[in-house]
């Protein structure tokens, strides 16, 4: 579980351009920062630092409102989340807080996503994932359906859940029920993947759900 980031770290955080994330520091401030999960080096000359997603939510979080406490690993499949104090709710961990003050995580953590995807592809685009959504697939599904406003299950009500499969490059998600599924369908398009609807077969209790992954064109 990584820690949050200290006092001087978000003094580099909060100094990160306001649109493109771009930090500016030492080369070991800005390592401890990529072990955080909090930046990443762009992989294209001249390898400037910018904030990742969870970066994002660091920064416009006010000085003085303190860090959530991060949510415990649900599923051994979960992978990597992007950072230790912001986590894509996959569906399965314990109610939290779904007011306000998630939804502006939720949203900068939407932005800094689009921006990574500005930032990492040749064409500028941020209409299909980069290449950390493809190596994140988990949480970067559920990122973009939290992000639509999709509800992820908790142990108080139904809702979605994001899971890995055997394929490299495809998550499965589950819905408590057809409109549900849709709407997952529908937000995990619009944020540019591929989407298909299958059946489970009937010994597994053949439920419907959908096989995603994401678009490279």
């Amino acid at each position: 579980m990584a820690r949050p980031p200290t006092a001087a770290q978000q003094r580099l955080i909060r100094a990160a351009d306001p649109v493109t994330g771009r930090l500016r520091g030492t080369e070991n401030q800005l390592m401890a920062l990529v072990r955080l999960r909090l930046a990443f080096r762009h992989p294209r000359p001249p390898h400037d630092w910018f904030l990742t997603p969870a970066g994002h939510v660091w920064r416009e979080r006010p000085a003085d409102e303190p860090a959530p406490a991060p949510a415990p690993e649900p599923a051994a499949e979960r992978p990597a989340a992007p950072s230790g104090v912001f986590a894509a709710r996959v569906g399965g961990e314990p109610s939290g807080d779904g007011g306000p003050a998630r939804a502006r995580e939720v949203h900068s953590a939407w932005l800094g996503l689009l921006e990574m995807r500005r930032m990492t592809h040749p064409d500028g685009a941020t209409d299909r994932p980069c290449a950390w959504e493809r190596t994140h697939l988990i949480p970067a599904a559920a990122l973009a359906l939290e992000a639509a406003g999709c509800r992820p299950a908790d142990p108080d009500h139904d809702g979605y859940r994001v899971t890995g499969t055997a394929q490299p490059e495809a998550v499965a998600v589950y819905a408590p029920d057809p409109a549900a599924l849709l709407a997952c369908a529908a937000a995990l398009e619009a944020a540019g993947w591929q989407v298909g609807e299958h059946t489970e077969p009937r010994r597994s209790g053949g439920r419907r759900y959908l096989l995603a992954s994401p678009r490279r064109v």
